[in-house]
């Protein structure tokens, strides 16, 4: 009666911990930072935009690799690239 006891216990500890654990990941993984801004009348993400259309209409992966000096401009292009390759 004992073991069974102390198997309970942990299985019901591991249960609760996975339960914990899953809830968190999920609502850390739930939307993209860059989704939560509207970038559509920017340059930059303009120009992710006409090169995520190209690469995807000719079955490229990101065949252009931009790095911007300033942070809200990268994050503007690559939210302009995903949009436009249909990602």
């Amino acid at each position: 009666m004992r073991t069974n006891l102390r198997q309970y216990v942990r299985v019901m500890a591991v249960a609760v911990g996975m339960s914990l654990s899953g809830g968190v990941a999920l609502q850390a993984a739930g939307a993209p930072y860059f989704q939560d801004q509207d970038y559509s009348k920017n340059k930059k993400y303009q120009q992710g935009m006409r090169e995520g259309k190209s690469d995807g209409a000719h079955n490229r992966d990101h065949s252009k690799k931009r790095h911007f000096t300033k942070d809200e401009d990268q994050k503007a292009y690559e939210a302009g690239y995903q949009k436009g390759h249909g990602n």
